[in-house]
């Protein structure tokens, strides 16, 4: 279904249709099929051959390492009001946040940007229009190519529609979801639109209760809230694909002519040791059974070629023999010259990546905090800790709606991983020390190394104070 000439037709614009057309690029290099590229035709002299190129995979490669960089198990999300905290973390793992979280980061690194939308689900409404305390909080995950902004300023999405795709039976529906502002509060429009076969047929809310996956589903939601319902998450990269753009790039984006070389080489490496298999020509009377009617070579070994009729005749071998020589040393110093650039352009620094022996090794993670990987990774938590901390006021927003007694204004702090940083051991006995000269307060160290909001760390500074001895005063 072509999304944004429907989202035109109900008086919508969004950003240019080709970048959508690149989205689609990358994801063909995540998957390592690419239409022209790994599947392309050779003349012979007489035939096209069909080939299909192999590939080394390191869009995907790169994408999966960014993703653990980013979030992993061990990063800690810290609500200061402990009923919040505790609610919200049960969102997360009743939503499995643990396991998508990481798989949406690995999204976002291919195709740049992703989203996260809240939503309450089964939610029973009193005759006063207000919420009981019923219902669950449910997130829906969306990768970019099913993310339309509808209006951004500074690089911030304000309206955005987001598709949802369904199949019912034998019949193909597109779920698109529209959060706008009306006034002053955000309205969320939903629009159920059968495309089988691309046709394009919108079905009425009155029919949505014979869809088991729509029935139930509210054609407009008034949030009566100024504060988006939605969270945009993307890659810390300016997008220099599409002047006035919000959407984010892919992390290999601007290194795709070092994918090419990358797998253009491999594939060669590859076809060094399929060509250069031994061969053995042999001459049609050394292939005939001797005097007791044994052959003498096996006709099933593909190593012997029988040669013409007439190979013998001016001095022609009876057999030959051929050994092809493997440029492997050559090929290897050409991948890891390509890796090394490409290592470099997507932000991991050098000599990350290393082929060897005819596979792909990885440096081993341990980075100081002046390398390039480290500053890399600074500049992508910036976004990612403003997008975990607006999902998780989301989230509590939403609680308190519910009754949950939540507190959305609550102190949030994000620890990111930080194990793979070299010094990080001798940076914090640093910082034990200033603690001793008084040159740093406790709450500071707390808050810096246990993840702690600084209020929650004087809280526990208190309660580990021990009580004074009545007999000593």
């Amino acid at each position: 279904m072509d999304i944004i000439k429907y989202l035109k037709k109900v008086g919508y614009d969004t950003v240019q249709r080709s970048f959508y057309s690149k989205i689609l690029e990358w994801e063909s290099w995540y998957i390592a099929d690419v239409q022209k590229f790994h599947r392309y035709k050779v003349y012979n002299g007489k035939n096209r051959i069909s080939c299909r190129r192999l590939s080394l995979g390191m869009a995907k490669k790169l994408s999966e390492d960014m993703a653990d960089l980013l979030l992993n198990e061990r990063v800690q999300i810290t609500v200061q009001h402990k009923a919040t905290h505790d609610f919200v973390m049960k969102v997360l793992d009743d939503n499995n946040f643990n396991v998508l979280g990481n798989d949406y980061q690995e999204r976002k690194a291919y195709t740049g940007t992703v989203a996260y939308v809240p939503y309450l689900e089964h939610v029973q409404v009193n005759e006063e229009g207000e919420i009981e305390g019923s219902g669950k909080i449910k997130i829906n995950y969306v990768s970019a190519e099913d993310i339309y902004p509808l209006s951004w300023n500074n690089g911030t999405i304000t309206e955005c529609a987001f598709v949802f795709e369904k199949t019912i039976g034998t019949k193909d529906y597109a779920h698109i979801q529209i959060h706008k502002i009306v006034g002053m509060q955000y309205v969320i429009e939903n629009h159920v639109v059968e495309c089988t076969s691309g046709s394009g047929i919108e079905i009425s809310p009155e029919n949505w209760g014979d869809l088991k996956d729509f029935a139930g589903l509210s054609s407009r939601t008034e949030t009566g809230n100024l504060e988006r319902q939605f969270v945009i998450d993307r890659l810390n990269i300016t997008n220099n694909y599409c002047k006035n753009n919000p959407m984010g790039v892919a992390i290999f984006a601007n290194a795709i002519d070092v994918l090419q070389g990358l797998d253009i080489i491999y594939d060669s490496y590859v076809n060094e040791y399929v060509l250069g298999k031994k061969r053995i020509f042999v001459a049609p009377e050394m292939l005939a059974q001797d005097v007791l009617g044994n052959v003498v070579f096996d006709p099933n070994d593909v190593v012997f070629y029988q040669l013409p009729e007439d190979s013998l005749r001016d001095g022609g071998k009876p057999i030959t023999e051929v050994n092809m020589d493997i440029r492997a040393e050559q090929h290897e110093r050409g991948i890891n010259n390509l890796l090394n650039m490409l290592s470099m352009k997507c932000g991991f620094g050098q000599n990350h990546y290393k082929f060897e022996n005819g596979s792909l090794q990885t440096a081993t993670q341990v980075i100081s905090e002046n390398s390039d990987m480290y500053r890399t990774m600074n500049k992508h938590e910036i976004i990612l800790q403003s997008v975990l901390k607006e999902l998780i006021r989301i989230i509590a927003r939403l609680g308190k709606v519910l009754g949950k007694g939540t507190d959305p204004d609550s102190e949030i702090a994000v620890n990111f991983d930080d194990s793979i940083i070299e010094d990080k051991q001798a940076e914090r006995q640093s910082d034990r020390q200033d603690v001793s000269m008084g040159a740093m307060q406790l709450v500071e160290y707390r808050a810096k190394w246990y993840g702690e909001t600084e209020a929650e760390a004087a809280t526990k500074i208190i309660q580990e104070i021990p009580e004074p001895d009545p007999k000593e005063e």
